[in-house]
């Protein structure tokens, strides 16, 4: 099975959007072994939209650019595997990607074939200039021609939820994306991306579709880029593990601080995403500017997140007892703070900066 847990890895789009070249890529996989990213699990690098030629060559074969790129693309995937990462690329299921480079409409047998000639490990496959497509069948035939290459590729179907992918790619593909584009901020609305709320609101529901080898995407990582506060990447961050989403890192990995790389490399955050049972978390309460989420992880476990998605501090308390799917007593573990807090015999109370959380794993006493 491809994907038995969500992917994790890096994304060169939401730093550097088509400004990338190889020494970009090596230095961002030199920057995350540094940081022990790639240890912590983080072993996709996945370009995205600009690394190829604006037309194919002779033959009709995609060509990566030249002047940015003068390795190629299977040396630059060589780079990455020597180095303990997979090779993630990027196109669209249409005549051409969003930012104007060949997109793969009648071209999919043959760019599958390339993709696995140069070691690709992870194929994005956006839906721009699809005017008159069945997104059903257009994946499907990429689906099949990744298969028939014999290389096993992660397939991320990023049709932007338009037709509800969660209800018929499972088999197609290992991710999809449910939403349109992630921006970095917290509930901004612009016209062609949202904030990481709006999109987290937007996952209510879709948990019975997601599991191992087929998850649910709400977008890359905007975890430590500019417009959010450290809070608010820390709930991003959170969130996301509770939603067992794919976890592409979109920031600029060689310059990032030590909180966000303490941040991302949180091995017992990273273990709730990560979780073998695959389920995704779900929204338990919502009251005022208050929500609880619950997940219910393998060997009796439970992680649940306190979030306060108000506009001011605000203090939070918890019965546990109140929460009716767990059965006796566990052991708590503060996953943010790293380290234990007593038992769900006692109550809950605490402080939330605005658009904060707490983490917390509850674990079974044996």
């Amino acid at each position: 099975m491809l994907a038995p847990t969500p992917p994790m890895g890096w994304n060169s789009w939401n730093t550097f959007q088509t400004h990338i070249d190889e020494k970009l890529i090596q230095s961002t996989a030199d920057s995350m072994i540094a940081s022990g990213m790639r240890d912590a699990g983080y072993i996709y690098i996945n370009l995205d939209d600009g690394w190829s030629m604006k037309e194919r060559d002779a033959q009709g074969n995609l060509v990566g650019d030249v002047e940015r790129f003068p390795s190629g693309m299977k040396a630059l995937g060589d780079y990455l595997h020597a180095h303990g990462f997979k090779f993630g690329l990027y196109n669209c299921a249409g005549t051409q990607t969003c930012a104007g480079y060949p997109g793969a409409l009648n071209h999919e047998a043959q760019d599958a074939q390339t993709y696995a000639s140069w070691g690709v490990d992870y194929l994005k496959y956006d839906w721009c200039h699809s005017e008159g497509l069945n997104a059903p069948e257009a994946y499907k035939k990429m689906s099949d021609a990744l298969r028939a290459t014999g290389r096993p590729i992660v397939f991320s179907i990023c049709e932007w939820g338009q037709s509800k992918p969660w209800t018929w790619a499972n088999g197609v593909g290992q991710l999809w994306r449910t939403t349109g584009d992630i921006t970095d901020a917290y509930d901004v609305k612009e016209k062609w991306s949202q904030g990481w709320k709006l999109i987290l609101d937007q996952q209510v529901g879709l948990e019975k579709y997601a599991g191992p080898g087929h998850w649910n995407d709400p977008d890359m990582l905007e975890v430590g880029n500019h417009r959010m506060t450290f809070p608010e990447s820390r709930a991003h961050f959170s969130l996301w593990c509770m939603l067992s989403a794919p976890l592409i890192a979109g920031n600029d990995v060689t310059k990032m601080s030590d909180p966000i790389r303490e941040l991302l490399t949180n091995h017992e955050v990273i273990a709730l995403d990560q979780d073998p049972l695959g389920k995704q978390g779900t929204r338990v309460r919502m009251s005022d500017d208050k929500e609880i989420w619950a997940k219910e992880l393998s060997g009796g476990d439970w992680a649940v997140c306190l979030f306060n998605t108000g506009k001011e501090k605000a203090k939070l308390e918890l019965k546990w007892r109140d929460l009716d799917f767990l059965k006796g007593q566990y052991q708590i573990r503060d996953l943010l703070a790293k380290k234990d807090a007593g038992d769900t015999g006692s109550d809950f109370s605490g402080e939330l900066e605005s658009h904060d959380v707490m983490l917390f794993r509850l674990r079974t006493q044996k």
